[in-house]
């Protein structure tokens, strides 16, 4: 290949990069700093902390559901035209959630249409879409990269929105927000991507099988359930700080600026932790990587509950919690391609988020419960540690070995 030619490619995959990051990084960052408005939202509703709770809860579930579907379609048509409707669901959800006052009306703002907006604009979509553009020596890093997009959108929309609610108001930072979203649109021309055809050419193990087939063959793999059930935990974890974090700082009696700093940090340090994650795919193996990740939280948030709860050690516990936010994805999304190939990457990738996302249910939902029950969330931390020495421990057994893929005979 010639220097030239090197050269249009490696741009290529740039853009590529840049836009599944920048789309991530408008979508997660505008849904991970919902929790922020979830006091403003209770004053002005009335409705109380659980109820609100729920409707965030039931956006985590249906950020979830949505994925194997927007995957499966995605593996279908390809990405453009899915991640074109998510981000114009996840813009309208966002511009009228402070117009709903009623629970059912912020499930259907916050937990249906900005959430399953985001489902579509999320993960398995962008990382399957860039796992087919880019070579399979780089996916591990690419993957990372485009993690920290997400992570990078979390770092800078926390403070944006403390900035704007400054200026505007929380009604009109939420609706600033919903309408920021809509500037990752351009991203869902340059990730179309190709069509299965050309995919398949390109890579047998790109080919992909009836649906039905694949999500049978994948559901048969103990390691791809043992890879489910630690996604779980991780969704339990990254759901609780997402949307009670700020409660946290506020129960620790600390200033409410110090939660939008927190969220902030924890999105900074994230980008650390995926880029690192990314790095160390194909260096070590990705079991091990997960197993270090999970068992890190359990003991970060063990030394969190025996620490006085100051400014310095929220803010360090922060930077912590954002090292392994997310940086499970990277080896996880790595696992799925190596069981299983590319071609149906997106929805099987779409099923492992939607396991993670009942545990993210779960994460919100408790830890509204639990704090209106107690007047704490130190039951809520309890449960994170037992889940999380458990996730460190199963995939242990999970081997990593390419799946075996038959296509259904007919009969």
């Amino acid at each position: 290949m010639s220097s030239e030619s090197s050269r249009r490619v490696a741009t290529v995959w740039w853009l590529v990069l840049l836009a599944a990051a920048g789309t991530y990084a408008l979508s997660m960052g505008t849904r991970q700093t919902m929790g922020f408005f979830l006091s403003p939202l209770n004053t002005a509703t009335g409705l109380g902390v659980g109820s609100i709770s729920l409707a965030f809860a039931f956006g985590q579930l249906w950020w979830g559901l949505t994925q194997p579907f927007a995957g499966a379609i995605a593996d279908r048509i390809g990405a453009g035209r899915v991640l074109l409707a998510g981000l114009m669901l996840v813009a309208l959800g966002t511009y009228i959630t402070p117009l709903m006052t009623t629970t059912w009306g912020l499930i259907i703002a916050i937990g249906v249409l900005s959430a399953g907006g985001a489902g579509m604009a999320g993960p398995s979509v962008l990382m399957a879409a860039t796992a087919r553009l880019m070579p399979a020596a780089r996916r591990g890093m690419a993957t990372g990269v485009v993690n920290a997009g997400g992570s990078f959108g979390q770092f800078v929309m926390a403070p944006v929105a403390a900035g704007l609610t400054l200026g505007l108001g929380w009604v009109g930072a939420m609706q600033a927000l919903g309408l920021i979203v809509l500037l990752a649109l351009p991203a869902a021309w340059v990730l179309r991507g190709p069509g299965p055809a050309a995919t398949a050419a390109s890579s047998p193990v790109a080919t992909a099988l009836p649906a039905g087939e694949a999500i049978r063959q994948a559901l048969a793999n103990p390691s791809y359930r043992l890879l489910c059930a630690g996604f779980f935990v991780c969704g339990f974890h990254v759901a609780f700080l997402a949307t009670h974090l700020p409660g946290v700082v506020a129960a620790c009696g600390l200033p409410a600026p110090v939660g939008a700093w927190a969220l902030g940090i924890i999105g900074l340090f994230n980008i650390i932790g995926s880029l690192g994650m990314g790095w160390a795919v194909g260096r070590w193996r990705m079991k091990s990587l997960l197993s270090l990740v999970y068992a890190a939280r359990a003991l970060a948030v063990l030394v969190f509950l025996l620490s006085p709860k100051t400014e310095a050690v929220l803010l360090v516990f922060a930077a912590v919690m954002g090292l392994t936010f997310l940086s499970t994805v990277p080896p996880t999304v790595g696992l799925v391609a190596k069981f299983f190939g590319t071609g149906n990457m997106a929805m099987l990738f779409g099923i492992v988020m939607l396991v993670h996302q009942i545990g993210g249910f779960l994460g919100a939902w408790l830890g509204g419960q639990v704090f209106e029950a107690t007047g704490s969330y130190d039951w809520v931390w309890y449960l994170d540690i037992v889940l999380a020495v458990g996730a460190a421990l199963i995939h242990l057994p999970i081997q990593e070995a390419q799946v075996v893929r038959r296509s259904a005979q007919p009969a």
